[in-house]
């Protein structure tokens, strides 16, 4: 499976690990990976099946921002590869003759002559290579965006996996496309953060696979126009809130502000791979205990409702504790004296 886009993978997995002098065992205990998959990962002899795997070790090995979002993007193009997709290689036309021994041993003279025609042919070819790519950018310069008939998107103007990282055209055509599906979304062709959440958002209510990346079914399911991401607005969001938590309504509103801004669409990666969804960023783990799916966490009224269930629990919001600090007292009870 050694191809051009899991061997890049590879060479960026091994660059963070070159920045460390810490061995990969020592890597596995910090990131639950076992050190024989990172060290497979880092020679390109497996791709790992979620991205959390490899983000934990890049941060563990001091990556930026900027390069987890290529690791991101290099990641999707080598798990393309996993799932089947690249070409297979040529096969030998089934009369080409076997190798027979070593070769003859070529004249001096022969082998001078060969040479010299190789050198003549190789600067040919470089002036006429360096003479289309003048032609070629002059001519993109002039023509803008290439022309396609039918959706942009599943032509050859774009590539088979649009992701993180990418500022263009095609991006513009997905910011395009989710905006009429009534999604809250900046059409500038930057898929940055936000692009993502709102990618993200749309393959949940498509039931497509949350990968944040639009593949080929995310492309086809975009152009049907068979989802709705419009939804609540944050005014709505917040008067139902108050209704729901008549006991505590302005910490209730706070936190939810805190975590989704009051976006009923909001989503969120953590560290380790798990996300948060909608209102009250109801994390996978608490999906799971409260018996809800992603998509039920996009509903609104099923996010407060369950987020109430959760804070019936203990009548407190213990699950965002971060959200909740601010409405804390930041000192303890004065204590009375005897």
């Amino acid at each position: 499976m050694h191809t051009v886009e899991v061997e890049r993978l590879a060479a960026f997995l091994r660059m963070f690990k070159n920045r460390t002098e810490r061995s990969y065992e020592s890597l596995a205990n910090r990131t639950g990976v076992s050190s024989s998959s990172l060290h497979r990962y880092c020679t390109g002899t497996k791709i790992p099946t979620d991205f959390g795997s490899i983000q934990r070790f890049a941060k563990e090995c001091g990556a930026t921002q900027e390069e987890l979002r290529e690791l991101h993007r290099l990641w999707v193009l080598a798990d393309a590869v996993r799932r089947g997709q690249p070409e297979p290689a040529d096969p030998a036309p089934a009369d080409s003759p076997p190798a027979a021994g070593p070769p003859a041993q070529e004249p001096p003279r022969s082998r001078f002559l060969r040479r010299r025609l190789a050198v003549i042919g190789a600067t040919a070819l470089v002036l006429v290579a360096g003479g289309m790519t003048v032609l070629l950018v002059s001519a993109g310069r002039q023509a803008g965006p290439p022309a396609v008939d039918g959706p942009m998107l599943l032509s050859s103007a774009c590539p088979p996996v649009v992701s993180m990282g990418q500022h263009d055209e095609c991006v513009r055509e997905v910011q395009t496309l989710l905006s009429r599906a009534g999604a809250k979304i900046e059409i500038d062709g930057d898929f940055g953060p936000a692009t993502l959440r709102r990618v993200t958002a749309f393959q949940v209510l498509a039931d497509l696979q949350p990968r944040g990346v639009v593949d080929e079914a995310t492309k086809r399911a975009l152009y049907d126009r068979k989802v709705s991401m419009a939804g609540w607005s944050p005014e709505q969001v917040e008067r139902r809130i108050r209704e729901v938590f008549p006991e505590e309504p302005d910490r209730a509103v706070g936190i939810a502000r805190c975590q989704s801004f009051l976006d009923p669409l909001h989503v969120l990666t953590n560290t380790n791979g798990t996300r948060n969804w909608g209102v009250f960023q109801l994390s996978d783990r608490l999906l799971a205990e409260l018996g809800g799916t992603q998509r039920q966490a996009y509903d609104p009224e099923w996010n407060i409702q369950t987020a109430r269930r959760a804070w019936s629990r203990h009548r407190d919001f213990r699950d965002w504790e971060h959200c909740d600090q601010p409405f804390r007292t930041s000192s303890p009870p004065p204590s009375s004296s005897g």
